[in-house]
């Protein structure tokens, strides 16, 4: 299901960076958490602390794949 085919060979080098999704998904995670938090603190509702620290817990995964991807293509592109 869904095969298009055999694969070429991969050159090293030539195959573009992966994008880094956890980054994103974290980065999504990290903005709807900031909405419920302002959403949460308006209706009076102390539950929004919780908002606020999956807010930064998020944000700090998303900095962190991305530093780490970052890392990682200046590191492949030093070898290869």
């Amino acid at each position: 299901m869904g095969d298009t085919g055999p694969r070429t060979p991969s050159v090293p080098g030539q195959e573009p960076y992966p994008m880094p999704r956890l980054a994103l998904y974290s980065l999504a995670v990290c903005i709807l958490a900031a909405a419920a938090a302002v959403v949460s603190f308006a209706q009076g509702s102390w539950l929004g602390i919780v908002w606020v620290l999956l807010a930064g817990l998020s944000s700090n995964m998303a900095w962190y794949c991305l530093r780490r991807a970052k890392a990682e293509r200046r590191a492949g592109g030093a070898t290869g």
